[in-house]
């Protein structure tokens, strides 16, 4: 093993991301604290930990003040330090005086309402000119001059404080990925309780990066077994949706006849943002194993399709901005030019929350099923939420399963038991996994058709191909074996096509 192979391998090993609360720092110095933090004896760490407990409320007043600064001071040559300072007192924190200072920032740095509607009554106070007077280019001047200036104080009241502090930070060296890992924080924050101000901090945020990430400010890289180690080490790290088992495995993801390509931004240099691989193929894959077990791989000239199996975000601050839509589309348009060949342009993608959707509704079903049962009633006044999700040839296959393998009143039951056990030893029976194949598949298609929540689709990765414009193009039994592909969709797998 050569040493840039060892050096992928321990460092994804050693430095698997946390950015939710990880210290990663936007300045040298703050590095070097990490590194001599991480590098003490257990016993020093409780010590630090101790005084670090005792002094937060300094801490924390500290960093406010540093925070206060970098928002009201307008002498740029001090205020890369107050900023460098903001940013590496931030990492000191601990997650609830995290919780604490943004709480802070949301509440206390937002827009002045009073102003606001102060200026709302003075506009609502001013009368139009009369339409139908004719008046001369400078009196009509002068008759709007009051709109004018307090539309235009109107436009600057209602920009929050916090602005400010955002806009500074996304020019300051680093701030990019600091604001980053900022509004991670907030989404954790967010995810555990819903605050109204934190929330309406984190929308503006939101909006801030998907503007400063716009398409145009981003370059496409192919990434290449020739990249630096430090590179590749994020790609094991972070790769989410199949995981990288060994160095074998990333060289034969970055070898012959694939591909993976990734977003880079001048301002967080040598980590993509966000990065997808593709399989060059003769077909559309049926199963995973075919792209990920596939050696050697045909020569890239009898290709025709190319295959997206896989995108990972590398920040989980980035939440909900949709750099994927114009990576793939990015994508495909590099690979039509450099491979004429290729027609087809599709996915095999995981269905997540499949198996989450279905045991929820076998287990609801199956214990209306019973009230039903144990109290008869007359035709056509059943409960209204009642649903016998099985149609009588599947009841009938489950049913005639022997009975020491398949447990169950009904049908339902049965499956039910049959798919929460973690042992999936129906997968290596034929005579059960016969049985569930129809109303698996079946189920899966009404799963990513039909299930919706606020008109769009239940699945978020059906969600996010079909809002880009893929369709459903086929639904793949068996495509994933894996422990992870079981347990979220029971192995099946479907493909999108791009048209």
């Amino acid at each position: 093993m050569n040493k840039k192979a060892l050096s992928i391998l321990l460092r994804a090993r050693m430095n698997k991301p946390n950015l939710s609360l990880s210290p990663l720092p936007l300045t040298n110095a703050a590095s070097k604290m990490h590194q001599q933090n991480s590098q003490k004896s257990p016993e020093e760490g409780n010590s630090a930990s101790n005084n670090h407990s005792g002094n937060s409320e300094s801490e924390f007043k500290r960093v406010h003040a540093s925070m206060q600064s970098a928002i009201s001071l307008n002498k740029t040559e001090v205020l890369d330090d107050v900023l460098n300072n903001f940013s590496e007192g931030y990492f000191t924190l601990s997650h609830e005086n995290r919780r604490k200072l943004l709480l802070v920032l949301a509440r206390d740095y937002d827009l002045n309402r009073s102003q606001v509607r102060e200026l709302i009554k003075q506009y609502l106070g001013l009368e139009l000119p009369d339409d139908k007077a004719q008046v001369s280019g400078s009196k009509e001047e002068g008759l709007f001059s009051s709109f004018y200036r307090i539309e235009w104080n109107l436009r600057h009241a209602i920009q929050p404080v916090y602005e400010v502090l955002f806009d500074r930070l996304n020019t300051h060296p680093g701030g990019l990925r600091f604001l980053s890992i900022l509004r991670a924080n907030i989404l954790d924050i967010l995810a555990e309780e819903n605050i109204a101000s934190l929330r309406a901090l984190d929308s503006y945020l939101k909006e801030k990066l998907s503007t400063w990430l716009s398409p145009a400010a981003l370059e496409l890289h192919q990434i290449t077994w020739d990249d630096p180690a430090s590179l590749l080490e994020k790609i094991v790290a972070y790769e989410a949706v199949h995981p990288i088992s060994n160095l074998l495995d990333l060289k034969r993801r970055l070898g012959i006849g694939r591909r993976c390509f990734g977003y880079l931004h001048p301002a967080i240099p040598g980590e993509p943002l966000i990065f997808i691989e593709v399989a060059l193929m003769k077909n559309v894959a049926h199963t995973i194993q075919e792209v990920l077990w596939d050696s050697p791989p045909i020569p890239e000239s009898e290709a025709t399709s190319a295959l997206f199996y896989s995108i990972s975000s590398t920040q989980p601050g980035l939440a909900g901005i949709n750099l994927g839509k114009f990576l793939i589309k990015r994508v495909v348009k590099l690979v039509k030019r450099e491979m004429p060949h290729i027609s087809t342009f599709a996915t095999l993608s995981p269905i997540p929350g499949f198996m989450t959707w279905l045991l929820s509704k076998l287990a609801s079903q199956t214990v209306l099923a019973e009230g039903d049962m144990s109290q008869p009633v007359a035709e056509g006044s059943g409960s209204t939420f009642y649903e016998n999700i099985l149609k009588p040839d599947e009841e009938e296959a489950l049913m005639s399963l022997p009975k020491d393998i398949a447990t169950g009143k009904n049908g339902m039951e049965v499956m039910l038991n049959l798919l929460t056990s973690t042992t999936y030893k129906w997968i290596h029976s034929p005579e059960i996994s016969s049985a569930l194949k129809s109303p698996l598949m079946r189920l899966c298609a009404r799963y990513l058709l039909k299930e919706k929540k606020r008109g769009k689709a239940l699945d978020s990765v059906a969600n996010f191909h079909l809002q880009n414009g893929a369709m459903v193009e086929r639904i793949n039994w068996m495509a994933d074996l894996s422990e992870k592909g079981l347990s979220q969709s029971g192995g099946i797998m479907v493909n999108y096509v791009y048209r």
